[in-house]
């Protein structure tokens, strides 16, 4: 990482360390309610950092790029993931705190004569307790990605604005100045938030549409779309980098999913994206016809050589995590990068092997080796088999391992592993990049 992305981190590291502590300090500037003692007082002051933090996920999910940039999007989410969690887990201990340790407020609980600020409070808890548990579940209560995503949403919105609304009926640190002002900021940061995902950013997609000129199958039950810009100059991104596709739908629509580029960065005037028959939505993405109006938001990523300059690069990919990696050998050509590329490509089949007559092709253009490795060989087959281990690595690094970037991109399964072998062969993982599009 540059000096220039350390300090970026750095940078908004502390903004949102500091926004989340932020109602924690206007309890100090404020008048301090009479009579409430540490228990109450620390109840109150968690669960105002909860509700900060949780309000602070509209941000993190917002795809602003001068936030991602630092870090990758696909580690922004996964932040977004587990802090969840823990300011979920705050807001259930001021719930559980008060009672507990001031039993005369449990009347206030009560359905028949709890104040409509203490009723809202409850709301937004289970509203809270909804998103969490939909989120970690998803797969077992059987929702597709695309009602989850409603789901998620436009409950998440009511959670926050139901805890808002009991704040502001409680009263309490709410009155003053400092209060007053900081959560009124706050609540208009947040709804600022929104409006640039649901209506700023889909509009400018739709003012910037493209139109898929073909579809071709590809090994691995993929296919690749080409899409041409219309209207306007397309889009410039780094080798390795990916977007937000929508097909066929109004930007403003919730189907949206996330795909790698596969075609070269040097490519101006068109756009390929490769999409493997896996879910709901790609399972139909080789019915798509020609002609059908798309939206792309992007580009995203941190997972792109542009970042990382070395003396050569050694590529780990599985089944179609090879997509960012095809774009990368594609830049490189085209660009007549002479570095070394080592590509270890685990398949399935040999039917699976995505790409593989193309990557015969571009050996000539480039300095690369590819070694394919099978988990179901056919007879006869002298390469590797199995699984991509830290003895298979250590056959095929270079000598100059520790002078090499690595690029890991798979299954999840696959890049914990693969991360376990190079840092059992010793290698740093500073010189070490994967991407997970595992975003809920």
């Amino acid at each position: 990482m540059t000096i220039r992305l350390f300090l970026r981190s750095a940078f908004w590291i502390g903004v949102y360390f500091a926004v989340a502590m932020a109602p924690l300090l206007a309890m100090l500037i404020g008048p301090i309610p009479p009579g409430r003692g540490f228990w109450r007082e620390f109840s109150v002051g968690i669960g105002f950092a909860g509700l900060s933090m949780m309000g602070l996920q509209f941000f993190l999910t917002g795809r602003f790029k001068n936030i991602t940039a630092p870090y990758g999007i696909d580690v922004v989410y996964h932040f977004h993931r587990a802090i969840s969690l823990i300011a979920f887990f705050f807001i259930f201990l001021h719930a559980v705190i008060i009672p507990a340790a001031t039993p005369e407020t449990l009347v206030l609980l009560h359905p028949a004569s709890a104040p409509w600020w203490m009723a809202a409070g409850a709301a937004g808890l289970l509203a809270f307790a909804v998103v969490i548990t939909t989120s970690l579940y998803r797969i077992q209560l059987g929702l597709h990605y695309e009602r989850w995503r409603v789901i998620h949403g436009y409950v998440s919105v009511a959670a926050v604005a139901l805890a808002m609304t009991h704040v502001i009926g409680v009263g309490y640190y709410a009155q003053g100045p400092a209060g007053r002002g900081l959560w009124i900021a706050l609540t208009i940061a947040w709804v600022l938030a929104l409006v640039n995902v649901r209506v700023i950013k889909p509009w400018m997609m739709f003012r910037r549409p493209y139109v898929i000129d073909k579809i071709e199958r590809e090994h691995g039950n993929s296919w690749s779309l080409t899409l041409l810009p219309e209207g306007h100059k397309g889009m410039q991104f780094n080798p390795g980098q990916f977007a937000w596709l929508t097909i066929g739908k109004s930007p403003f629509s919730i189907r949206e999913h996330p795909f790698s580029f596969s075609s070269s960065a040097m490519e101006r005037d068109s756009i390929r994206m490769t999409i493997k028959e896996l879910g709901d939505f790609t399972a139909r993405i080789g019915e798509t016809v020609p002609g059908t109006r798309a939206y792309l938001d992007g580009p995203y990523g941190s997972f792109t050589i542009d970042r990382h300059a070395a003396v050569g690069y050694v590529f780990i990919a599985g089944g179609v995590g090879v997509t960012p990696v095809m774009s990368i050998l594609r830049t490189m050509a085209d660009r007549h990068d002479a570095r070394p590329v080592l590509l270890i490509f685990g398949s399935k089949t040999w039917e699976d092997v995505t790409f593989r007559e193309e990557l015969e092709e571009i050996k000539a253009r480039l300095n690369l080796r590819v070694v394919h490795v099978l988990e179901q060989p056919p007879a006869g087959w002298r390469g590797e088999q199995g699984w991509v281990t830290a003895e298979l690595l250590a056959r095929h690094l270079p000598e100059n391992r520790m002078e090499q970037d690595y690029f890991i991109c798979g299954p999840e399964p696959m890049q914990k592993a693969v991360r376990g072998a190079l840092d059992r062969l010793g290698l740093p993982m500073d010189h070490v990049q994967s991407e997970s599009f595992n975003f809920v």
